[in-house]
């Protein structure tokens, strides 16, 4: 059994490794093992990890059973939109996902942002797991863009979800 915590600086590296698995798992047949290597080196290297934990308004949480990380969840409120938190991570390691971890990660993480209104996302058009996910737990559809993150060649699904109360 998981429970839900906030990240500290020890769990970079479990965190690390939780990532590179889950987006092998994920991404290799979309993008190709090299480049999902080229992305993880660059979005999840120990200085970025570090910056999330850190992050003033950032909320970074793992699901913890005592023994390994299974999951972890980071999201921001928005400073360019108002009263919207971005949901900027959600990953459950692969022998953990259809478990109810992701789920309980998003459910801690969306009462993090008192002031936010709504929750917004990107995700990958062609990772229709994560889709079927994200609309589960609430979130439709509300644009196409074709630069996910700011990245050439990455287009992405925006979703979103209301937090009103």
């Amino acid at each position: 059994m998981f429970f839900i915590r906030t990240a500290s600086l020890r769990d970079i590296e479990p965190v690390r490794l939780l990532l590179a698995a889950t987006w092998h798992a994920t991404y290799d047949a979309i993008y190709g093992a090299d480049k999902v290597k080229e992305l993880i080196a660059a979005w999840h290297s120990p200085q970025a990890m570090k910056d999330r934990i850190e992050k003033k308004g950032g909320e970074f949480l793992v699901a913890d059973d005592g023994r390994r990380i299974g999951g972890m969840a980071y999201g921001s409120m928005s400073t360019k939109m108002a009263k919207t938190a971005l949901l900027h991570q959600l990953y459950v390691a692969p022998e953990f996902q259809r478990q109810g971890v992701g789920r309980d990660l998003f459910a801690e993480l969306e009462t993090c942002f008192p002031d936010a209104e709504i929750m917004r996302l990107e995700v990958e058009p062609k990772n229709t797991v994560a889709i079927a996910f994200y609309e589960g737990v609430g979130f439709v559809e509300v644009d196409r863009i074709e630069r996910m993150a700011g990245i050439e060649g990455l287009p992405g699904i925006v979703m979103e979800k209301s937090l009103t109360r």
